[in-house]
């Protein structure tokens, strides 16, 4: 039976709902996904495969780049050799290099077999995913840097993106290897991270996404950061100096796919189970995502935002919180309006109703989504509109609430007599609602 209040109890259902707009928004982009060598000998490689097919149902155009670097060191190992490493930069000597090349070929197969099977009872049934590779990557040596040849190290020189297109317009996922060719045949060995960084900016692709080995990238109190921009990613790598080589490769590569206009950039730890979907299914996200702006904007409301303030107010109405606003009340008031966006959604917004005569202004219909009222957005929010407020003059804020008096009590605000506020609102004062009336002074604000 439906419920007739028309909200899910099912979380299946509201997960389901919540996600339909990703499932809309992604079909037939083109996202090119990075996984180091180390998902295909720990036993997890099995559910990103369902994870990887479940992309490519849902119409997703997928390159996949892969690493090999495990799979290396073990060859290296049974030679009793090792490749050196200076600054972070491997040195592939004649020996390495083939190992480099057996284990890339190697991982190829079992990437492409794993995603070739069709199991019944599996996520896999019926997948019926082709897979296709080839010479896509042509690369130049490295050289020589601070006296040290790095041999056939190489870097990304160009990128076959027409020949790549064709795959994935053929229907196919395209797999790419870290190797890279010259025109005179020499075989290079390059990073995952810098293929998957160039695909994604050769094809000018919608995502890159770099499954990490590491737990992911946090701040200072050990939480994830959501989002970050090019220049706070690079005052990462210079303050933190115990970043692994691999990761700070991953980073450098991301901010240079960044800058090259590939407009997000997500990191994520590949440990963590279903972080694919968990990731691009859901507002919120679990990793962390580059972009050349940060994501989540504060900015005046426009008549396309009635909608979005509405669901986030209307609960908050209900409740009494705050006074009801009709549709087309909000329509005609809808300059006044600030509004806080996340990633396409209302999740925060205020209004300032100014009364010049007075050089007073009210601050009104103030709500953050409650998902997202821990991280500041309040403060924020409020900072936000007493710069709008002094900008146009005003001297004093003062509010009307019934429910969050200790919260703007906390943030300077002061009790003030109803008969002290501007004529024209003191004439609409509701005695019945009985609001606090509260008022700060902007100036030295």
């Amino acid at each position: 039976m439906a419920n007739r209040k028309g909200k899910a109890d099912d979380p299946f259902v509201h997960w389901f709902r919540t996600s339909s707009p990703y499932i809309h928004a992604h079909r037939g982009r083109i996202f090119v996904i990075a996984f180091g060598g180390e998902a295909l000998i720990d036993g997890g490689f099995a559910s990103l495969a369902q994870d990887i097919a479940l992309l490519y149902g849902l119409g997703i155009r997928l390159v996949l780049v892969h690493g090999a670097r495990p799979q290396i060191e073990e060859r290296l190992r049974l030679r009793n050799a090792q490749m050196q490493i200076v600054n972070g930069l491997r040195v592939t000597d004649d020996v390495a290099l083939n190992c480099v090349k057996e284990a890339a070929g190697t991982v190829r197969v079992e990437v492409e077999a794993l995603l070739s099977m069709g199991m019944p009872n599996s996520p896999m049934a019926g997948a019926n995913i082709r897979v296709a590779s080839g010479n896509f990557v042509t690369a130049r040596p490295l050289g020589v840097h601070n006296g040290i040849d790095h041999c056939h190290t190489g870097l990304v020189r160009r990128i076959d993106a027409g020949a790549i297109s064709h795959v994935l317009e053929s229907g196919a996922i395209a797999l790419i290897s870290p190797l890279g060719y010259s025109p005179t045949g020499e075989v290079f060995n390059l990073t995952a991270a810098d293929v998957a960084a160039s695909v994604a900016s050769a094809l000018a692709a919608d995502k890159l996404i770099l499954l990490l080995e590491e737990p992911g990238l946090k701040d200072s109190r050990g939480h994830i950061l959501t989002n970050v921009i090019p220049a706070e990613l690079e005052s990462i790598l210079q303050r933190r100096k115990q970043i692994s080589d691999e990761l700070r490769q991953s980073l450098t590569s991301a901010i240079a796919c960044c800058r090259s206009g590939v407009k997000r950039i997500h990191l994520l730890s590949r440990a963590m189970e279903g972080a694919l979907l968990k990731e691009l299914f859901s507002r919120d996200g679990v990793g962390t995502m580059l972009t050349a702006e940060h994501y989540e904007s504060m900015r005046t409301a426009s008549i396309d935002d009635v909608g979005g303030i509405l669901q986030l107010i209307t609960p908050l109405e209900e409740q009494g919180v705050l006074v009801r606003r009709s549709r087309e009340l909000l329509e005609t008031e809808i300059e006044h309006f600030s509004v806080v966006e996340l990633d396409g959604t209302i999740i925060g917004c205020a209004a300032l109703y100014p009364y010049q005569s007075e050089m007073m202004a009210e601050l009104a219909c103030v709500a953050v989504d409650p998902d997202y009222s821990g991280d500041g957005r309040g403060d924020r929010l409020l900072n936000h509109m007493q710069q709008r407020a002094r900008a146009d003059g005003i001297k004093q804020l003062f509010v009307l609430t019934t429910q969050t008096t200790h919260w703007f009590r906390e943030r300077g605000f002061e009790p003030l007599s109803v008969d002290l506020l501007p004529m024209a609102k003191r004439k609409l004062y509701n005695y019945q609602r009985n609001s606090k009336v509260l008022v700060k002074s902007l100036e030295g604000v």
